[in-house]
């Protein structure tokens, strides 16, 4: 990971505070989480900013997940023209007809169970390792399950707050 000053962190740290919270949000829809990372702007490094985006974390509360997880569509179901849940969640992509049927059993049950979509940072899994996830994540206790998702909110921040600070002005705009 990137643990420098880049371009990108210094146009996040340079840009307007709109512009920031949007960006902020496309990382996660936490407003409190946000709120916290664009006060603590100036950035001197990468690694600050993923340090001040896993304190903000720690701090959320269940409103605050719950504000965060509204964010992230079902597994197997990303959003359409959302290039970041489609790339996040490739590994369904060549998924059989059975496991996508399965896992949306399963995701339906998980959303009964604990009144949220199942999250998972998806990155590099296969569909078969997010089904297993699911399936293991499923009998855990609610306070258990949401500090498991807590910690896999604070990575997907981690590898999107990466993808911020390392794209280019050109690919920004892109």
């Amino acid at each position: 990971m990137t643990s420098g000053t880049t371009p990108g962190l210094t146009r996040f740290n340079t840009s307007a505070d709109s512009e920031a919270v949007a960006a902020l949000h496309e990382v996660c829809s936490s407003s409190a989480w946000g709120s916290k990372i664009l006060a603590q702007r100036p950035y001197s490094t990468a690694e600050a900013l993923f340090l001040a985006s896993d304190a903000a974390m720690a701090e959320l509360t269940a409103e605050d997940l719950a504000e965060a997880m509204a964010g992230h569509p079902p597994i197997g179901r990303p959003k359409a023209g959302d290039p970041t849940s489609s790339r996040e969640q490739s590994g369904m992509a060549g998924a059989s007809a059975e496991l996508k049927a399965e896992m949306l059993e399963l995701n339906l049950a998980y959303q009964d169970t604990f009144g949220h979509v199942f999250l998972i940072c998806a990155t590099g899994l296969t569909g078969e390792q997010m089904r297993d996830a699911l399936r293991q994540r499923i009998g855990n206790a609610p306070e258990e399950e949401r500090e498991i998702v807590r910690s896999e909110l604070g990575k997907i921040n981690r590898i999107r707050l990466t993808r911020l600070v390392e794209t280019t002005e050109e690919e920004s705009s892109a």
